[in-house]
């Protein structure tokens, strides 16, 4: 994961110091592009520990379609709570509870999950009922039947709905390509990219993603193209950063998917399996609402 070390000190040299939407500030550059060529191993980060059960069990959530909270939290997954529970902290019926409390009253609570755990029409959504197109499911039939598509192609901007979502999408669209011997292929345009704490995920999570539909679709795998908009550093990421520029990074961990799946449904957590992931130590940061 050398270009991802090297995307970071190009950020830190050639970045722009600029306010943000959150009020923490970032230094960042606009438009890069790095490329992960997943028979060289699964792109999860070495120089800080990534956890990649988190990230296996959102893009599983992606792909039912759901855009509650609630399945994730009940399987620890901490990655979108900050949104909800902000919301839930501007209205009247927030009475100090701290966010485990939060969390807990997710899980207990239907009527309060359902109020509170929505995070309005992301990915889910928009993955699989984009205005009643199933676009995961197209991608995955144009693969098996016209591999070598042009239009191969999964948006999730939808901008009709993009005030409703809790977050506008940041990997907001991607495109597949199969080359001509046999290689499955994904490019990410990314709007926004909290390179610390999201880009590691994104990475992991859509070259997990190409891995799925190459087993679903009988081809190998290629490459993972992340290319990038606002690609930045938050301002108090920077010793985070730094840290993990000091550390060499180590061999790339190989992903195995267990089972015999037929459908872009039938992937379960448990079909997963990571070998050989021997990172540095985790480096904490604080997440930007």
């Amino acid at each position: 994961m050398k270009n991802y070390l090297e995307m970071a000190k190009y950020v830190l040299e050639n970045g722009q110091t600029r306010p943000d939407r959150t009020g923490t500030g970032t230094h960042g550059v606009f438009g890069y592009q790095t490329r992960f060529d997943l028979n060289e191993g699964f792109p999860l980060l070495t120089t800080k520990k990534t956890h990649f059960a988190s990230l296996a069990k959102e893009l599983i959530w992606f792909i039912s379609g759901d855009t509650n909270i609630r399945p994730l939290v009940k399987e620890k997954v901490r990655i979108w709570n900050e949104w909800p529970y902000q919301t839930f902290k501007a209205s009247d019926d927030y009475n100090g509870e701290t966010m485990k409390e939060f969390v807990e009253r997710i899980i207990e609570d239907d009527e309060f999950a359902l109020k509170y755990g929505d995070l309005g029409p992301v990915y889910g959504k928009q993955w699989r009922d984009f205005g009643g197109v199933d676009q995961l499911q197209n991608v995955v039939d144009t693969i098996k039947t016209n591999p070598y598509s042009r239009r191969i192609i999964l948006s999730a901007w939808n901008p009709p709905y993009v005030d409703q979502m809790a977050l506008p999408p940041c990997h907001a669209f991607m495109q597949f390509y199969v080359s001509a011997d046999g290689k499955l292929s994904l490019q990410l345009y990314q709007r926004s990219a909290d390179l610390f704490l999201g880009v590691p995920f994104n990475i992991a999570s859509y070259a997990l993603l190409v891995h799925m539909i190459a087993k679903l679709t009988d081809l190998e795998v290629g490459e993972f193209v992340h290319t990038f908009g606002d690609l930045h550093i938050y301002n108090d990421h920077f010793d985070a950063v730094n840290e993990q520029l000091s550390r060499e990074p180590k061999v790339l961990p190989k992903l195995v998917i267990h089972g015999d799946q037929k459908s872009i449904d039938d992937f379960n957590f448990d079909d997963f399996e990571i070998v050989g992931y021997d990172p540095h130590p985790l480096i904490k940061a604080k997440v930007s609402v």
